[in-house]
């Protein structure tokens, strides 16, 4: 049984074919820089040469029609689309409608065209590329998988803002949370690691990459999460500034003149590690770090008393913690981010052996210090997995 998982942005197309009766990714890629002059494609399949592609890419179609050719081409890993068991679909936002996955017809598609608003940089290019994908692949089910649907279990207290409740009712202001499925795969590996049932598990996970967010999660269900309505609250990003004043936009159209539209880009494209340094990927501004730039320096110091506030603040929620996860491209390849994030907190359990913080790969891995009451955990994420065995749990449950 064999499953595509597509994730579309605006201008890119993330991909991965599972072999689902093995559990084995049979072929992943990348598609960049669609409708630019210099797209690029990269792909690659088991007992196959990769595949490095420049070839320019219009639009969403033309990339898909190309990823779809290689799959089932001559050294493809399908034998056609017949092959092909469902396609799962990443979709961003999920609102309060859909709390798991759901096979998509055009119902789905117009309730997803619905929460446009709440996620303009994501549901519109995830929308776009189910159309075309539905078209590819007319005879195969097309499988939404929402980012927010694992957050679902999320309480009403939690998840309300103090804003008169008429708001709630007519326009579903409120926390939803993201990454859901990132989290939702932590959960369950850190479970399988541990030898525990994820129903007994309470846990922090720590999603640290462009994106990052937390979770606390208690029996095996997200009871609070550091993002809000959109991905913008929360966490210091790579260009997104996370937690602030919700005065600052007044301020600044004030006394910039700026309008709505260049304060919401201000802040979800120029601010956060990039605003504060000039740089946003993790990997730079160490460098410029261990150089001695200053504002390197406080980009990262803001950036690991964000996620040691939240780790704290999770403590308090859940009561008891059994491990703290640590996950994607910054917290899980970061040492020093791992560690900065940690100290100070010995007092409540969290001791790092540095040996074991310093390595590198060799997922998953606990980075405790031994006899520590805590046990802390470094796990590659999955989300492309993830999204693969909802789907067919879906098609297994006959829906």
């Amino acid at each position: 049984m064999k499953i595509l998982v597509i994730n579309n942005g605006s201008s890119t197309i993330k991909y991965q074919l599972f072999d689902m009766d093995t559990d084995e990714a049979l072929a992943s890629g990348l598609m960049e820089r669609i409708g630019e002059p210099h797209s690029r494609l990269e792909h690659t399949a088991a007992g196959a040469a990769p595949v490095a592609d420049t070839t320019p890419v219009a639009d969403h179609r033309a990339g898909l029609e190309r990823i779809a050719a290689l799959l089932t081409g001559p050294q493809g890993a399908l034998a056609g689309a017949g092959d092909l068991a469902a396609v799962g679909h990443r979709v961003v936002h999920g609102g309060e409608t859909f709390r798991e996955a759901v096979i998509i017809n055009d119902e789905v598609l117009r309730v997803i065209e619905e929460f446009a608003p709440l996620a303009p940089l994501h549901n519109p290019p995830n929308l776009a590329g189910i159309r075309v994908a539905r078209e590819i692949f007319p005879h195969t089910p097309h499988i939404a998988v929402f980012d927010t649907a694992f957050h679902g279990t999320i309480p009403p207290h939690a998840f309300h803002y103090a804003l008169p409740y008429s708001l709630y009712q007519k326009h579903r202001i409120r926390r939803y949370g993201f990454h859901g499925t990132s989290h939702r795969y932590l959960a369950h590996a850190a479970a399988a690691h541990m030898g525990r049932p994820i129903e007994m598990l309470n846990l922090i996970t720590i999603h640290l990459g462009s994106g990052a967010s937390m979770a606390a999660i208690q029996n095996g269900r997200s009871i609070d999460t550091s993002m809000g309505m959109t991905p913008l609250q929360g966490l210091i990003m790579g260009t997104r500034c996370g937690d602030i004043d919700p005065a600052v936009p007044f301020f600044l159209a004030r006394h910039e003149g700026m309008s709505l539209d260049q304060i919401e880009a201000l802040m979800n494209t120029q601010s956060g590690l990039k605003g504060l340094c000039g740089l946003n990927d993790m990997r730079d501004i160490l460098e410029r770090r261990a150089q001695g730039d200053p504002r390197a320096t406080l980009a990262v110091d803001m950036y690991t008393y964000s996620v040691k506030k939240h780790i704290g603040a999770y403590m308090a929620v859940l009561g008891r913690v059994d491990a703290l996860v640590f996950s994607a491209g910054v917290g899980e390849n970061a040492a020093l981010i791992r560690a900065l994030a940690c100290e100070g907190l010995e007092g409540l359990g969290v001791r790092l052996d540095p040996d074991m913080n310093a390595r590198i790969g060799d997922w998953p891995r606990e980075i405790q210090a031994q006899g520590a009451p805590l046990r802390i955990l470094v796990i590659h994420t999955d989300e492309e997995r993830e999204i693969a065995r909802q789907a067919l749990a879906l098609i297994k449950a006959g829906r």
